[in-house]
């Protein structure tokens, strides 16, 4: 078995030297300004080891990867009920397109497109204040990464919400159907907070350990989930994770990944370890250049690929 520590150290000095960073999330001002030239990765291991490299202690917004842990929660709050509201199915569309809820008649296709997420966001806001559901959300981010100090970047918060015409369209149009329940404002309030969490690799890699270890984290024992519903999480993970680009990332990673447009990626090897790489600068269809290409050399070096080594 090749060395952990030596492989993620060769993979962060290799990303170091690559020229092909692609271009950051530019239409939310606030990521515009993000520097392209960082990488960082973190992975921890089944023994609870942090093995790091590069920009790995520099926080980022996590975005869309925040989505994983909403539909945690919100699977925690009505259970199968959810999927009465959202799908289960890949899009195929880029992460914000609207042309499927004209097709079906308001329902997402699944929980990590723009929409999907927007729904979720309003499962977890029912019979709670906005400013409730989203302590919440964070109180349960800081449980899972073991560490309090993990903040909402306002000034990301208050761009997205000032740019974002989009999901505004999304929402009401799932609202005409009666798949959002709650006013428009608050659940894309809550939305837009929850994406402009700022973590570090280390933090979101040790947040989403549960989901590497059979929904139990175990470093403090604690069961975030059962097995079955991780291993349900992780499949829609893989298949949805990367929007329209996700068979290209099962393809060539063999994980089940959330991508963020902050250029976060979160990638589960089941019961091997929990691995975040973030680089700023997004790919085609929304996920980072450099995250796919590092996870792509991780995976083929340590044989974790979930379709064989």
């Amino acid at each position: 078995m090749p060395d952990l520590d030596s492989v993620v150290r060769e993979i962060a000095e290799e990303m170091a030297q690559r020229p092909d960073r692609g271009a950051v999330a530019d239409y939310i001002p606030e990521l515009a300004h993000v520097d392209p030239n960082q990488f960082g990765i973190a992975v921890i291991d089944a023994d609870g080891r942090v093995i790091s490299g590069g920009d790995s202690e520099t926080p980022f917004s996590i975005q869309s990867v925040s989505k994983v842990f909403t539909l945690t929660l919100a699977l925690g709050m009505a259970g199968d009920r959810l999927w009465k509201r959202v799908g289960r199915e890949p899009s195929g569309n880029p992460f914000n397109s609207i042309v499927q809820l004209e097709r079906e008649r308001g329902v997402p296709r699944n929980p990590f497109i723009n929409a999907g997420a927007i729904a979720v966001t309003d499962v977890i806001l029912s019979g709670h204040e906005p400013r409730e559901a989203l302590g919440e959300i964070l109180r349960f981010m800081q449980f899972l990464a073991q560490d309090p100090s993990i903040t909402i970047d306002e000034r990301v918060a208050a761009s997205e919400k000032r740019t974002g015409f989009r999901n505004t369209a999304l929402a009401n149009y799932m609202k005409s159907f009666g798949v959002i329940e709650n006013p428009v404002d608050y659940t894309l309030g809550v939305y837009f907070h929850h994406c402009a969490i700022a973590m570090t690799c280390r933090q979101l890699a040790t947040a989403g350990r549960f989901l590497a270890h059979n929904g139990r984290n175990p470093s403090t024992g604690h069961n975030v989930v059962s097995a079955e519903r991780a291993r349900r999480i992780n499949a829609i993970m893989l298949t949805c994770g990367h929007y329209d680009g996700s068979g290209e990332f099962a393809y060539r990673v063999g994980l089940p990944g959330k991508s963020g447009v902050g250029g976060a990626i979160l990638a589960v090897a089941p019961g091997k370890a929990s691995i975040a790489v973030w680089s700023p600068g997004l790919d085609a269809a929304g996920n980072s250049h450099l995250g796919r290409v590092a996870l792509e050399r991780l995976t083929q070096r340590m044989g974790w690929s979930v379709f064989g080594a």
